[in-house]
């Protein structure tokens, strides 16, 4: 299909292609509506965009209604369903994380997070088990069922990490860096995008259309915090982000109030309020022993905070109209 449009617009006028929904979109540069009329006759796309916006595949008027994002197997982000992705910050071994997979489960988690590559300020800290850590984790997928996302560092491994993981997640210090985005557009694997500590939405947004601009529409914004002037918290978890994203935006939208906030007695509080404004699922820390983790410890809920964050979540999903999951949670760890 690409090389049939290039043929009637070539592809040095910048046109971009992405298959949104049931929708073939494809961007045409507002300074070529020769080429937007084109494609109109041509009866090979659904729809011609050809807006002055940054970011016109992101748009909400690309998928008014939203859109709904596999994460593998029968887990989705958007829609009704509210969707809890949760597990440790970082893989520090097999048993570690076979006993993370048991409590996300139980606690009703759609899918496991866990980074095998942990990039992180100070060269002394932890960096993750790297290669090994991917291994486990693909132990640990095909032993639960929970599809898994993973964060990918660099444009060069990313089809080592597609090859383990159901979701590449783009972190923070890494929302900018153009060649990565574009690389796991082109992987073929549904996208986590957290947003930089330091981009406003629209750079966010932004950052998004590079990867749809690659072909892949896949893609669930993450809204992890950013940095102010306030010490109290470890950063400035910015929900109105959220609200003013899925108003702009066809995206689903997770919150992640772990790494946001960095202590785990703030992370229920700011979870249930991600809830009511309208996030469509959260990315939680969880760990079988907080104390012990080798990363981001603070912020990790242990057993008990886990289900009773999910117990409560339940309530506030309920007066929104909408739901947690099927999965209810089990305090003896086994998955219902």
């Amino acid at each position: 299909m690409r090389e049939r449009i290039h043929a009637r617009v070539p592809a040095a006028h910048g046109t971009t292609r992405c298959r949104i929904g049931d929708q073939l979109l494809v961007y045409v540069p507002g300074d070529q509506p020769a080429s937007a009329e084109v494609l109109h006759e041509s009866g090979l796309v659904q729809r011609v965009v050809t807006d002055h916006s940054d970011a016109p595949l992101t748009d909400r008027a690309a998928a008014p209604l939203g859109s709904v994002v596999s994460l593998g197997g029968s887990a989705t982000v958007g829609g009704v369903d509210f969707a809890l992705i949760a597990g440790p910050c970082a893989v520090e071994s097999y048993e570690q994380l076979s006993a993370s997979v048991e409590m996300a489960k139980a606690g009703g988690a759609v899918a496991l997070r866990g980074g095998a590559y942990k990039p992180r300020s100070s060269p002394y800290s932890f960096q993750g088990l790297g290669d090994e850590g991917l291994r486990i984790m693909s132990k640990v997928r095909a032993e639960s069922g929970l599809p898994v996302v993973t964060e990918v560092v660099d444009a060069e491994t990313v089809d080592l990490v597609a090859e383990h993981a159901d979701v590449l997640q783009i972190g923070t210090r890494n929302a900018q860096n153009f060649t990565l985005l574009r690389a796991v557009g082109e992987a073929g694997r549904p996208v986590l995008l957290k947003r930089g500590f330091g981009c406003t939405v629209s750079e966010w947004l932004q950052a998004a259309e590079y990867v749809l601009a690659a072909g892949n529409p896949n893609v669930v914004l993450c809204e992890r915090g950013i940095r102010s002037f306030e010490p109290a918290t470890r950063f400035t978890l910015d929900l109105s982000a959220v609200a003013v994203v899925k108003h702009r935006s066809h995206l689903p939208v997770v919150v992640d109030p772990s790494h946001g906030v960095g202590h785990r007695h703030l992370v229920k509080p700011l979870a249930l309020a991600a809830a009511a404004v309208g996030a469509d699922g959260l990315l939680l820390d969880i760990h079988p022993d907080p104390p012990s983790a080798l990363c981001d410890g603070a912020q990790a809920l242990d057993r008990e905070r886990w289900f009773d964050l999910a117990g409560a979540l339940g309530d506030v999903l309920t007066s929104l109209g909408r739901s947690l999951t099927t999965r209810q949670p089990d305090p003896t760890g086994h998955a219902a």
